[in-house]
């Protein structure tokens, strides 16, 4: 009887820790701020700047008009962002809708607020072709606006 190899053995085995280490990889989330710390030496890159804003609180009610504080909140963000059309794109997105009105049903509502925001982005300094804009309508939840320079 001959004896039989088991040399696939080690392959499949190999081939087996490397698919689990890619999973591993994959899941895992990083916090920049302990990866930069356990390699003091790396060079660090600023986080991105971003604001996560209610759309509710930025505009009057039921309307895409921004309110005083809606506007200076806005403001804030571009002159963190850097004006101009040299720096980072500044990523708008709108998630959710608030309730619709007699003059515009919730999407119109959402996509307005937006352009809004894109346009107060613009009237601060930021140059529109570093402006990108996604609207993402999600049924029941009140509109929040995603602001992220990258």
């Amino acid at each position: 009887m001959k004896a039989i190899s088991a040399r696939w053995a080690v392959s499949f085995a190999d081939l087996c820790l490397l698919l689990l280490g890619f999973l591993i990889l994959a899941q895992a989330k990083p916090d920049r701020a302990k990866l930069a710390a356990g390699m003091p030496d790396a060079p660090s890159a600023p986080p991105p700047e971003a604001a996560q804003l209610i759309a509710g609180r930025l505009f009057e009610p039921g309307e895409a008009l921004l309110t005083q504080a809606g506007r200076a909140q806005i403001a804030a963000f571009a002159a963190r962002a850097g004006t101009g059309s040299k720096g980072a794109r500044i990523r708008l997105e709108s998630l959710g809708a608030d309730r619709a009105t007699s003059r515009l049903d919730a999407w119109e509502l959402a996509a307005a607020r937006a352009a809004a925001v894109a346009r107060a982005l613009v009237s601060d300094g930021i140059g529109e072709e570093r402006i990108l804009l996604a609207i993402d309508r999600t049924e029941g939840r009140p509109q929040r606006l995603s602001l992220v320079a990258e």
